[in-house]
C-alpha cells in the first residue's frame, strides 16, 4: 500500500517537472530559427566584388569612428612629433580601427575576417600613402577593389576589362536613367540594360508591364502602375483605364472593372463551409459547430441543424439539451402561474380584499418573472 501512495503523491511533482520541461523546449526551439539564420548569414558567401566591398565598408565605419582620436602625451607625443601627419594616419589609429573590422557585416562576416587576414599588407600599403601636393590618394574601394585586386569596376563600367556601358540616351544617362547596365560596377554582366521595376524595353525607354505613362517630357519618364483591377495593361490610372479585367474582377460600363462577388455568382464553397467575398478574391469560412451546412456564421445561419442539435421557435440551431431544458422550465413556469391563479380565486370566494391584494402580487410576480427569464427577442434563457 505504500509505494502505490508513494506514486500517487509523486504524480503532481512528474507533471510540474514536465511542464518546465516543455516550457524550455518550446523556448529553445522559439530561439534556434534565429540563431541558425545568423549562423547562416555570417556564413554566407559573397561575390568577389561585393566581398571586397563589405570589407572596404566595414574599414570605412571604422575610419569615422576613430575620426575625433587625439593624443594626450608619452608615446602619442612622440608619434606627433616624429610621424607628422600626426594621429590622422598614424599606426594607433590604424590597429584601432582594425580591431572592429568585419564586426559590423551582417552577411559575409566569417568571409569578411578571411579576407582581412590576406589583405591586411595591402591596407597597411594603402594606409601608408600619403598626399602629393594638392592631390588627395585613392579612395580605398577603388584602390583595393578596382585596382590591386581587380574584382570590381568603376560605377558606369561592367565585366573583365571594365568597358563602358554604352546603352545611353541622347542626354547620356545609362539605360535612359531608369536602369542600369548588368555587370555594372564589377568584372562580370553583359553590359545590357536592368530596367527598375516600372520600365522596360532595351534601354529601358518606356513603361513597363502593369505601369502606364503618367508624366513625361524631353529629359524624363515617369511610370506609375495600373490598378489592381486590371490585368497587366492599362492606359491610365483608375479601374476604367484598364485594357482588361484581373481574374476576380468584372467589367461595368459605368466604373470600370468592378469587384465580382464570386460567392453569388458560383458559389464556390463545398462541404460545411460558407463563402465570404473579398476584393478580387473569396474565402471559404468553416460553418458553426451547430451546422450542417450553412449561409454565413453563426447558428442562426444554418441550412440545417447538425447531429445533436434542433432549431428553437426563432431558426436557432441549439443543443437538445437546451432545447429539453427550455421545455422542461415552460412546462414548470406554466403549471405554477395555474396554481397561483386558482389560490387567488379560490380566496376571492372567501374575502375579495385579499383575492385583489394576492392578485396583485401574483401579477407582479409573473411579470418580474418572464421579464428576468426571457431575453430581448422573448426567448427563455435558461441557465446550462
Amino acid at each position: 500500500m505504500y509505494l502505490p501512495t508513494v506514486m500517487l503523491n509523486l504524480i503532481p511533482k512528474m507533471r510540474f517537472v514536465v511542464l518546465v520541461l516543455l516550457f524550455i523546449s518550446v523556448a529553445s526551439a522559439d530561439k534556434k530559427p534565429e540563431k541558425v539564420k545568423k549562423e547562416e548569414r555570417q556564413a554566407a558567401k559573397l561575390p568577389p566584388c561585393a566581398a571586397c566591398t563589405a570589407l572596404v565598408g566595414s574599414f570605412e565605419k571604422g575610419m569615422e569612428r576613430t575620426s575625433r582620436g587625439k593624443f594626450g602625451g608619452g608615446d602619442a607625443a612622440w608619434e606627433e612629433k616624429n610621424q607628422g601627419s600626426g594621429y590622422a594616419k598614424s599606426e594607433v589609429r590604424f590597429v584601432e580601427i582594425q580591431e572592429d573590422i568585419c564586426k559590423d557585416v551582417d552577411r559575409g562576416e566569417t568571409q569578411c575576417h578571411d579576407n582581412h587576414h590576406n589583405w591586411e599588407e595591402l591596407l597597411e600599403e594603402w594606409w601608408a600613402i600619403k598626399p602629393v601636393a594638392e592631390e588627395m590618394p585613392p579612395a580605398l574601394k577603388q584602390w583595393l577593389c578596382d585596382d590591386k585586386l581587380q574584382v570590381c569596376c568603376p560605377d558606369g563600367t561592367f565585366g573583365q576589362d571594365c568597358s563602358p556601358c554604352k546603352i545611353v540616351d541622347d542626354q547620356g544617362q545609362i539605360c535612359s536613367g531608369n536602369g542600369k547596365c548588368k555587370g555594372d560596377g564589377t568584372r562580370k554582366g553583359n553590359g545590357k540594360c536592368a530596367c527598375d521595376s516600372e520600365y522596360g524595353g532595351e534601354t529601358c525607354n518606356r513603361c513597363g508591364e502593369g505601369y502606364y505613362n503618367s508624366y513625361k517630357d524631353d529629359e524624363k519618364l515617369l511610370c506609375s502602375a495600373c490598378h489592381k483591377s486590371c490585368q497587366v495593361h492599362c492606359n491610365g490610372s483608375g479601374p476604367k483605364a484598364c485594357a482588361k479585367c484581373a481574374q476576380g474582377y468584372q467589367r461595368d460600363t459605368e466604373h470600370g472593372c468592378t469587384d465580382l462577388d464570386e460567392c453569388v455568382v458560383s458559389r464556390p464553397c463545398a462541404g460545411n463551409k460558407f463563402c465570404v467575398n473579398t476584393e478580387g478574391s473569396f474565402r471559404c469560412m468553416r460553418c458553426d459547430k451547430s451546422c450542417d451546412g450553412c449561409d454565413g456564421d453563426g447558428p442562426d445561419n444554418c441550412a440545417k441543424c447538425g447531429d445533436g442539435y434542433v432549431k428553437n421557435k426563432d431558426g436557432l440551431c441549439i443543443t437538445e439539451e437546451a432545447a429539453s431544458k427550455i421545455f422542461t422550465i415552460s412546462s414548470t413556469r406554466f403549471i405554477t402561474y395555474t396554481g397561483l391563479l386558482v389560490a387567488t380565486a379560490i380566496i376571492f370566494q372567501r374575502s375579495v380584499p385579499l383575492a385583489g391584494g394576492l392578485g396583485l402580487v401574483v401579477v407582479s410576480y409573473i411579470s418580474v418573472s418572464e421579464y428576468f427569464l426571457s431575453g430581448s427577442t422573448g426567448e427563455l434563457r435558461p441557465i446550462i
